[in-house]
């Protein structure tokens, strides 16, 4: 019986306080009040007074209060924390709940969000100022001593904020999102300068820089592909969506990256491949042959990339005799409907494929479909932890 009520007050405090953000986040008024048009970004005060009527949540004791705080989401939150300066207090101090997700800095999307595998949680955004209109009242907000002016979205309810310079604005959002949830950026979409972005995110926390994904659709610099691959050694994570320039090699030996994604990796040899210790490597539009593939598989047999959890390939042709060779023997063709999902989110199924085998009994999956693709699963499925 006590188990039961115990289930039934749990039930009664969620729905409280899904019916107090629901209440009260929606209509929060942001200061200070409008200005002049001529004024978008300014550094003086408002001339209007501003209420000073205690907000309704602040009146909820402590205890339930930091709950509360908690159950929000992290947008609604920023936009609390704008009203007065005892939200913002509140929120720094109270939050202690972790986010679902990292936090990502996209250069590319001009926001802030927390992103885990399947989702991406906008917090904050940055625009143009010259897209929002000098004839509607604005709301204005106060950071790094500037008031800036912000609306919010009718579509989804984010938050924007709009600069004359752009990337000012994003470090801008991005010192006081961490400052506010005591935080560090986990990650960083990058589409211009991607080595002064990861220089710039390393430099303002302790925490190193987990992930880059580079987002420049042209070609992307020797030195930024080199920077990023070879000398930013806190980098764990990498996807590049670039196309390298012609020619470019990387020499000697890759460093331990656990996640590899390379939607252009014609430049990748197989003699780089055979220095990757990976866990999830994707390379995509490869010029690998069927024969390196057989070498990798033969290395990874021997002992070679221990940390292997999923490789993918996109090459020319595969022809899965031929990746087998030598090996047919130690080969055992399974037409069972397996799932598989890697360690950062790569999901596969195999309707069929050829179990291997290694000398200390673990077994991975090669699997092809025709014409390009080649996928390699080594069981069992682990977990990543995101955050």
């Amino acid at each position: 019986m006590a188990f039961l009520f115990a289930l039934f007050l749990s039930w009664i405090i969620s729905v409280f306080f899904e019916a107090i953000e629901s209440f009260l986040i929606p209509n929060i008024p942001l200061l200070p009040p409008h200005f002049p048009p001529s004024q978008t970004v300014s550094i003086r005060q408002p001339d209007v007074p501003i209420p000073s009527s205690p907000f309704p949540l602040f009146l909820v004791p402590y205890v339930p209060l930091r709950r509360i705080i908690d159950f929000m989401e992290p947008d609604s939150l920023v936009s609390l924390s704008f009203c007065s300066q005892k939200s913002h207090s509140v929120i720094k101090t109270q939050r202690r709940a972790l986010f679902d997700g990292r936090l990502s800095v996209s250069e590319f999307d001009s926001n802030l969000s927390f992103h885990t595998f399947r989702n991406r949680n906008c917090v904050f955004s940055v625009r143009d100022c010259s897209y929002f209109s000098t004839s509607e009242r604005i709301n204005y907000v106060k950071m790094n001593r500037r008031y800036v002016p912000v609306e919010t979205q009718r579509s989804d309810g984010n938050l924007v904020s709009y600069w004359s310079d752009t990337t000012d604005g994003l470090k801008t959002i991005t010192d006081y999102v961490t400052n506010l949830f005591n935080i560090d950026v986990s990650e960083v979409c990058v589409f211009k300068d991607a080595i002064k972005m990861i220089k710039w995110v390393n430099w303002r926390q302790k925490e190193p820089l987990k992930k880059v994904v580079d987002m420049n659709w042209g070609v992307i610099p020797s030195e930024e592909m080199i920077y990023i691959l070879k000398k930013c050694t806190t980098l764990s994570e990498i996807s590049i969506h670039s196309k390298a320039p012609p020619n470019f090699r990387i020499s000697g030996s890759f460093r331990s990256i656990d996640y590899l994604d390379i939607w252009y990796g014609s430049w990748v040899t197989i003699e780089n491949l055979l220095t990757m210790d990976g866990i999830d490597i994707s390379l995509g539009h490869s010029n690998l042959s069927n024969s390196d593939l057989n070498v990798f598989l033969k290395h990874w047999l021997a002992g070679g990339c221990p940390r292997l959890k999923f490789f993918y390939a996109a090459i020319h042709s595969v022809n899965i005799l031929q990746v087998l060779a030598g090996l047919i023997h130690n080969a055992v063709f399974v037409e069972n409907r397996r799932d598989f999902t890697s360690p950062f989110g790569h999901q596969w199924t195999f309707w069929d494929g050829y179990d291997i085998q290694r000398s200390d009994g673990v077994t991975a999956t090669v699997d092809y479909q025709p014409p390009r693709t080649l996928v390699i699963a080594v069981w069992p499925e682990t977990t990543h932890n995101y955050n």
